[in-house]
């Protein structure tokens, strides 16, 4: 195997640094196509690719144009860097399956995506030799080009034994992210609050976006973009600190004139339960933070009941 990439040997070009690895990606999504990408241009070698679909050819065709495809055993054969980046279901049949094939080797490296999943899924192949890895980026791929800059403002949680976590760490900033430490047993509350901010901001905003489209406005985007964008910023910032809106000031009435719109025929069923369930977590954290009374509070869940 290389010697130990050093991530703070920038002062080389890429190919020049210690420990530059050959690197083979399983497969070509939206996500393991642009991480290898990424490792290539920190000046690792792919030295294959597995890509099934045409989309995923293409994308590799795109992002790794000079890596060939290979089938599975013979990118493990030829890789000292193995980057799994497969579905999260899909992980640890194809683990299990390569392990008991014996194609893992001693000393590889092997790192799979999945944001859920910490080590332990990978431990056929560490029975078999290989150094584990899981680093999962804390970002929505597209599977282009401009993913590569978007790594830049990414952290990436990195979750390996002690002995080769500085491994984990090295990888993420050649990557250009900000490596996080998650450990084990945390994974899954990790991924959990990732999927809840992520997805859920997609659903709550579309569902936004119909309501809007539903009243006539053509373009719900410029509407809810700066409203939707600076409210992001300030709960970043300030959390529940900036709370604003109906619940946060007690306006009861206007609680109830909502729900009684979103109740109205045509409208999704789904749009009036996911501003309830909302709404009430809204009004238990102002309750928490003194924004309103409890009598208040009280009168806010009641007409939520």
């Amino acid at each position: 195997m290389s010697t130990p990439i050093d991530p703070y040997a920038s002062d080389l070009p890429p190919a020049q640094r210690e420990g530059r690895l050959g690197v083979g990606v399983i497969s070509a999504g939206r996500v393991g196509a642009v991480l290898g990408a990424a490792l290539r241009n920190a000046g690792h070698q792919v030295v294959g690719v597995h890509a099934v679909s045409e989309a995923s050819r293409e994308r590799a065709e795109a992002l790794l144009p000079e890596a060939p495809v290979l089938e599975i055993p013979e990118i493990l054969r030829r890789a000292e860097l193995v980057l799994l980046a497969v579905p999260d279901d899909a992980l640890e049949p194809l683990v299990t399956g390569l392990a008991e094939a014996g194609h893992f080797h001693t000393g590889q490296l092997v790192v799979h995506t999945s944001g859920r999943a910490g080590t332990g899924i990978l431990s056929p192949a560490e029975q078999a030799g290989a150094l584990t890895l899981a680093i999962h980026p804390a970002m929505t791929f597209t599977g282009m080009s401009l993913d590569l800059q978007r790594l830049s403002a990414c952290a990436f949680a990195v979750t390996a034994d002690p002995s080769v976590l500085p491994v984990a760490q090295a990888l993420a900033v050649e990557m250009g992210g900000e490596p996080v430490v998650i450990v084990e047993e945390d994974r899954g509350i990790y991924h959990a609050a990732l999927a809840h901010a992520s997805n859920h901001l997609n659903i709550l905003t579309a569902q936004s976006a119909q309501l809007l489209r539903g009243i006539g406005v053509e373009q719900p985007d410029r509407v809810l973009g700066p409203l939707m964008r600076a409210s992001l910023d300030n709960a970043l910032a300030s959390g529940e600190g900036s709370l604003t809106g109906p619940v946060a000031r007690g306006d009861v009435g206007t609680v109830r004139q909502h729900l009684m719109l979103l109740a109205g025929s045509g409208l999704p069923a789904d749009i009036r339960g996911a501003y309830v369930a909302m709404a009430r977590s809204a009004t238990q954290r102002a309750l928490e933070r003194g924004l309103i009374s409890e009598t208040t509070a009280a009168e806010l869940l009641d007409a939520l009941a």
